[in-house]
């Protein structure tokens, strides 16, 4: 263990920005910095890390404490592996106390794994350039073959795996296996790891003559290998990947993204190409801000790995038609997730590995810069192609961007492409609008959205278990700053001197928004009274259907809605509510799962108690105040309250959201005519608060990337078309 001295002297030393920052994006915003949290998949941020305190805390998914904290939860280590980590960042000398046998089984466990795959990286670079065939086979076809210097090589830790035969007269080289056996390494480590497996009682290494391609975890540790035969036998695989493991998942890792983290970051662009040659040759030739899902189909974690630096992604094909319609489905995740997506079509014979082979580095920028393309213009560009004067293509060709629009979770943006693709299909775009319109209800109410719900709502409840395990006593190994399930008591202090998540910070993210509170309030109304019962429309999304075609949950209609849309509820009394409902929800229905437990209206019911009973007496009395019953105020009134309430959530609930949405799309109006104002020397806006956050940070109406006047008032514009459709909406609900 180590010693209190040394674990002081960790933490005086370390500087939290400094360290997240090697992970996350961050930009300031006051005397804090903000980013999208690394713990869960959101598209505005909600991840705040002040250094004055020393902590961070992400308000959508409750993950929170000290720069500790952060590097055991990101990096998946145990608090002394962190302060190691932390140790070796700050050059500080570890002092250790014994520690007991179950701590070195635990800690020797992923630490054995991580050890045996750094010793075979660094084993196969040693055959690359020490042994006969390596040196002829491996190490002429990295220089002659593919142009890699030495340098480069040397940097991405390329290797060979020797054969164990005879070669050119001299002796064989000796076998990973049989050397990492003789240098202590234990058999169980080679087969966990995925590096050897077993045949006939020995051990044999699965990349045995093959070039060697080190795959590196986001802090640089050797995590996995992808190896490429150079035998022209077509019955031999041509690439094997390390298989999945406890220190490597291919779902969450990109070839090259160690090296291209800090170009991303400074470029605030990332290049995404296919194998591991593409990324290699893009750096030689000095594009840095590459890297690769190594041939495999983008996968959503992989995108919340690029978004960390940036949401800016230029996608390079290398003209294979086919190749290129396969991707598709990637690009529309990439869309999905908020990002901006460009597209670079390479000249004809050319891939990523080829092109930056034969070219400077200037020559690529500047291919790149004149070449790219908006995706969904490249997408109409490669699929009319095929199209002609045929009628039912051009519809299907119509149907299909419609659907690629609609995953776009920015509605200005949704804006601006349903704009552009209005002029080049020659439609009218309010046909595009409502068609786009139509198939976002369709997936929000046929739940596409529930699951990342669910998502969010797991790893709260994890961090609040945590806590709530930490309040009682017990070493989850970490300093841990959170909040209880039901948002009580803050934990803080858990080890060490960590200190709690003062309120302050919450409420320098995020405040409310007077014009927007009424509107939130009745959301979080419809939630706390009819969250669980079901709203029923028809196959034209008539609301209160007689006999319905589809049904959401209230609960599920009003998050959804609000996360396709990035809105996020500005009075943090009411988000918090908002987020514990979800929470509860999933606890009940976990403690009981039976039919009669999943009843609306006892499910309900039971999550009111819980409210009310819960820790926080603000919360508790704030939950009381919006559902309890008020004075009727007038006859129609009267007369309105004797049609049970349940009767009219068809409509109302609809109602409500659009509301809503139409409430926060003026505050971003109001703000936008703010800075124009003031830019003209004017005070246009009519008093808002200029430095109040909006309601969607990803589209902060008030940030400092869009001071030109141009650029604000074609934003004004974006939003008054879709003011327009949400007053079309609101009438089709009302």
């Amino acid at each position: 263990m180590i010693d209190r001295a040394t674990v002081e002297k960790i933490l005086d030393a370390t500087e939290i920005v400094d360290v997240i920052s090697d992970f996350v994006t961050l930009r300031r915003r006051g005397a804090n910095y903000i980013a999208c949290c690394p713990f869960h998949n959101e598209k505005t941020p909600s991840f705040s890390v002040s250094p004055s305190k020393g902590i961070f805390k992400c308000f959508g998914c409750g993950k929170a404490g000290s720069a500790v904290t952060f590097v055991m939860e990101h990096e998946q280590m145990t608090y002394p592996e962190a302060l190691k980590y932390l140790a070796r960042k700050y050059g500080i000398e570890v002092h250790e106390q014994e520690e007991s046998a179950e701590d070195t089984a635990d800690r020797l466990k992923r630490e054995s794994m991580i050890a045996v795959s750094e010793f075979a990286s660094k084993f196969y670079a040693d055959a690359l350039f020490n042994t006969a065939e390596g040196h002829s086979v491996g190490l002429s076809y990295f220089r002659q073959k593919r142009g890699f210097s030495d340098e480069t090589i040397r940097k991405f830790g390329l290797g060979w795996s020797p054969s164990g035969r005879t070669f050119a007269g001299e002796p064989a080289a000796a076998t990973l296996p049989r050397t990492a056996l003789q240098n202590g390494y234990k058999a169980e480590y080679l087969l966990s790891t995925g590096l050897c497996y077993e045949h006939g009682g020995e051990l044999v290494d699965k990349f045995r003559e093959r070039v060697i391609f080190p795959i590196h975890s986001l802090s640089g540790r050797v995590i996995a290998f992808g190896g490429r035969t150079l035998r022209e036998d077509k019955t031999v695989a041509k690439y094997l990947n390390s298989p999945e493991s406890d220190i490597y998942h291919k779902s969450r890792s990109l070839y090259g993204i160690y090296f291209a983290k800090s170009a991303i970051a400074r470029e605030q662009k990332c290049y995404l190409v296919e194998g591991y040659t593409d990324v290699i040759s893009m750096h030689q030739a000095g594009i840095e801000n590459v890297t690769a899902s190594s041939g495999t189909s983008l996968t959503t974690d992989q995108i919340r790995l690029i978004k960390r630096f940036t949401n800016n992604v230029t996608v390079l094909y290398d003209g294979d038609a086919a190749g290129i319609k396969a991707s598709l489905r990637g690009i529309n995740m990439l869309l999905e997730e908020g990002m901006i997506i460009k597209v670079v079509l390479l000249p004809d014979g050319e891939d990523p590995d080829s092109f930056a082979r034969s070219h400077t580095r200037q020559e690529i920028l500047d291919f790149l810069s004149e070449h790219e393309t908006d995706f969904i213009e490249f997408k109409y560009d490669l699929l009319s192609s095929t199209i002609e004067r045929d009628p039912i293509r051009k519809a299907e060709l119509i149907r299909d961007i419609i659907d690629t629009i609609a995953v776009i979770p920015d509605q200005i943006a949704r804006s601006v492409y349903i704009e552009q693709c209005a002029q080049r299909l020659g439609m009218k775009e309010d046909v595009l609008f409502a068609e786009v319109a139509r198939v976002r209800r369709k997936r929000i109410e046929s739940g596409q959205f529930e699951q990342r719900r669910r998502e969010e709502a797991a790893a709260r409840r994890a961090a609040a278990e945590d806590a709530v395990r930490a309040a009682d006593g017990e070493d989850i190994g970490s300093d841990y700053s959170g909040q209880g399930v039901y948002g009580g008591q803050e934990y803080g202090a858990v080890r060490g001197n960590a200190a709690a998540v003062s309120p302050s910070l919450a409420e320098a993210a995020m405040s409310p928004v007077p014009m927007l509170d009424p509107v939130e309030r009745e959301l979080v109304y419809y939630l706390l009274k009819f969250g669980e019962y079901s709203l029923t429309f028809d196959e034209n999304r008539t609301y209160g259907a007689e006999a319905p075609v589809l049904r959401i949950t209230v609960a599920e209609y009003i998050s959804a809605h609000l996360q396709d849309d990035g809105l996020t509820l500005q009075n943090p009394l009411y988000r918090k509510i908002f987020q514990m409902y979800f929470d509860l929800r999933g606890q009940l229905l976990e403690e009981d799962s039976s039919e009669a437990g999943r009843d609306p209206e006892v499910l309900q019911d039971r999550i009111l108690r819980r409210f009310v009973n819960c820790q926080d007496p603000q919360v508790s009395v704030a939950v009381v105040d919006i559902t309890e019953a008020k004075y009727v105020l007038n006859v129609k009134e009267y007369l309105k309250s004797q049609i049970p309430e349940r009767n009219t959530i068809d409509k109302n609930v609809p109602k409500a959201v659009v509301v809503y949405q139409l409430k926060s799309l003026e505050y971003q109006y109001s703000q936008l005519m703010a800075q124009l104002g003031r830019m003209q020397g004017g005070t246009a806006g009519g008093g808002q608060n200029p430095g109040m956050a909006a309601p969607d940070a990803g589209q902060d109406a008030v940030s400092a990337e869009e001071s030109e006047p141009q650029q604000i008032m074609q934003r004004l514009k974006t939003l008054l078309q879709v003011k327009n459709l949400l007053v079309k909406e609101l009438n089709r609900v009302s």
